[in-house]
């Protein structure tokens, strides 16, 4: 059919997006009854209660169209980070302002350049977008070598991604740190600085709205994460305004729904049990941590709400944690075929999946 491979010579090889193996799926292969899914970074606790009564007192109006411009909560983020709300961007997820970003900013025979093991996302945005894509190999601890990165930047780059702390890795960046990259850059390139995990670090390094600098810096976060809204889609970015206005000619009309925009709205307004529910994060990442290391499969230290299991024969543990109804994120697709990323769960949940790692990590010596 000469639509088809035409459609197929257009994509010139780019791949969907992979997400974490739902649930469901899981139980209809396996035969099973329950199933804990520790594959997408969700917040195991779920959004806050706040948000839970907003998006129900909202569906009586799923009728009308949402606000297009997202008008009352561009407002509340602007009051919280202390900018104008010309200087925020609504998008269905994060995942869409990045794509957004990289879309507007970086065309054909233009470079996108991320480090090797950051987020999937940026290569795939700057493939659909025609760009050229500049890997960068991360430094030994699989975290982002901003020297080597700056160093990879040339008269054609157009954009640099950034992801602190960084998915799939969770390794961390201090500002001193990017203010000395972001000053190593040229003035017009736009520098993506991805924090969808900004909450779990939030304790221990400065906001990198108020403190870094750069012309074309766009902070990117999400309502996915630490808010528990991975479902309703709502992320965001904060830079100049005049940057922003270019990419707001991209974006879809009523991008953000109804029930999604009330929801962040309310989540916002309820930061105490958001702030509990990340406190609980990190008492159990630790936990997993401990528990990771004793039993010799570490990854590494991780600053967003999961960790790294590391075994030679990771792919054989992934097959026999889901016979037991535990779902890993499987790494090999960063080339990382060694490891697993497990998400934090509830306490409930990692007493699955630690009882289930111990008896596959028998089967498997044995």
């Amino acid at each position: 059919m000469d639509w088809m491979n035409r459609a197929v010579a257009q994509s010139g090889g780019l791949h969907p997006y992979i997400p974490g193996k739902p649930v469901e799926q899981l139980l209809r292969e396996k035969g099973l009854s329950h199933a804990v899914k520790l594959a997408s970074n969700e917040n195991a606790y779920g959004p806050s209660p706040k948000a839970m009564l907003a998006m129900q007192q909202a569906v009586s109006e799923v009728h009308r169209y949402p606000d297009g411009d997202c008008t009352e909560l561009k407002a509340a983020l602007a009051a919280r980070h202390h900018v104008e709300t010309g200087q925020i961007l609504i998008g269905n997820g994060s995942n869409e302002v990045l794509d957004l970003l990289i879309r507007c900013f970086a065309g054909t025979g233009d470079e996108v350049v991320y480090s090797q093991r950051g987020f999937i996302v940026y290569a795939l945005a700057a493939q659909a977008a025609g760009a050229i894509q500049i890997a960068v190999p991360d430094t030994a601890e699989l975290g982002h070598d901003l020297n080597a990165m700056a160093a990879a930047v040339t008269d054609k780059t157009k954009v640099v991604c950034i992801a602190n702390p960084n998915n799939p890795t969770g390794t961390l960046l201090n500002n001193d740190e990017l203010q000395i990259f972001l000053d190593a850059l040229p003035r017009h390139i736009v520098v993506i600085l991805d924090e969808a995990y900004d909450e779990f670090v939030a304790d221990i390094k400065s906001d990198s709205l108020q403190t870094l600098k750069h012309p074309g810096l766009v902070v990117s976060r999400t309502f996915s994460k630490a808010y528990g809204l991975a479902g309703c889609r709502v992320g965001y970015a904060v830079a100049d305004a005049s940057l922003l206005a270019v990419v707001n000619r991209f974006r879809e009309p009523f991008n953000v729904n109804n029930l999604a925009q009330v929801a962040a709205l309310a989540a916002l307004d309820d930061e105490a049990w958001v702030m509990d529910k990340v406190k609980r994060v990190k008492v159990q990442r630790m936990r997993l941590e401990i528990a990771f290391s004793n039993l010799g499969v570490l990854g590494g230290k991780s600053y967003a709400n999961f960790v790294l299991l590391k075994h030679a024969q990771a792919a054989e543990l992934l097959n026999r944690l889901e016979e037991q109804g535990v779902i890993p994120r499987p790494l090999a697709g960063y080339g990382l075929s060694d490891y697993l990323r497990i998400s934090v769960g509830t306490e409930e949940e990692n007493n699955v999946l630690l009882h289930a790692l111990e008896t596959t990590l028998a089967q498997v010596k044995s």
